[in-house]
């Protein structure tokens, strides 16, 4: 699959398939992920595989409604940003982490698998972040849902390019 047809088949997926994408994959999305283009070569995303007692631990502390949200994928993906004290670096990590996280749903995308970026609030809770073991300087970019696709989401439409797009003299 091309870049082009990556991007325009990428969808979010909100049903997967029970089957979880193995280690290995993940290990090759993250691989490509951190190719994002990154200012001064911080590399400030990181990638955490959410495993059973994880999941399990977070489960037992977050609203049952979002519980219902972390069980719909089988894999699930925590990438953060490990930001810096300057303030323009630290948005430029947080700004490079997120076209990380985008490269990653693209690669899933050409691997044939579901996934969805999102950002559950509880995931900026004190007693989530001591679960996942985030430090003060980390923050939450993405939790990305990857598994089999068990539905094909219909494009949605997207603004015209002159509505987003002008040349300025």
């Amino acid at each position: 699959m091309d870049v082009d047809s990556a991007i325009r088949r990428r969808r979010t997926h909100k049903h997967y398939g029970a089957e979880p994408v193995s280690e290995a994959v993940v290990r090759e999305l993250v691989e490509l992920a951190r190719w994002a283009p990154n200012h001064k070569l911080t590399n400030p995303w990181r990638f955490r595989l959410l495993g059973p007692e994880t999941r399990a631990r977070i489960d037992a502390i977050v609203p049952e409604a979002e519980v219902m949200k972390l069980r719909r994928a089988p894999t699930l993906v925590l990438v953060t940003a490990a930001r810096s004290d300057d303030p323009v670096r630290a948005e430029e990590d947080v700004l490079a982490t997120a076209a990380a996280t985008y490269a990653m749903l693209l690669a899933a995308t050409e691997r044939g698998l579901a996934s969805y970026w999102r950002t559950p609030s509880c995931f900026r809770e004190a007693s989530v972040r001591a679960v996942l073991g985030l430090g003060d300087d980390e923050v939450v970019v993405a939790l990305v849902h990857l598994g089999p696709p068990v539905t094909d989401p219909p494009a949605k439409e997207r603004a015209p390019v002159d509505d987003v797009f002008r040349v300025q003299p």
